[in-house]
């Protein structure tokens, strides 16, 4: 049995709203299509330890880590990065579930 996989995103900056906007369905169909499912999706957080902006943050969840890297990795969400990376600033981790 493999063991979950799951993605964890934090958007730091959002420079272009209506470019950021666009990027979200074509994200979620990708998503979707390799098994992955949202458990958190950019929802209010706060704050209980260290300092900054809690920024926007995700949490998708996969089958495995290997369905998690074959996410990423296909061509469909390699498209909608580009306007991510073009639209925001944040970073994305990949970790293994318990």
């Amino acid at each position: 049995m493999s063991v979950k996989g799951y993605v964890i995103v934090k958007i730091t900056e959002i420079r272009d709203l209506d470019a950021f906007s666009s990027y979200r369905p074509l994200a979620g169909e990708t998503v979707a299509k390799h098994g992955g499912e949202f458990l958190v999706r950019a929802g209010p957080a706060e704050r209980f330890e260290g300092s900054g902006d809690c920024g926007r943050n995700v949490v998708i969840e996969f089958p495995s880590v290997e369905a998690a890297k074959a996410w990423y990795n296909s061509p469909e969400y390699q498209e909608a990065l580009k306007i991510r990376l073009a639209a925001s600033t944040g970073s994305l981790i990949i970790v293994e579930g318990a």
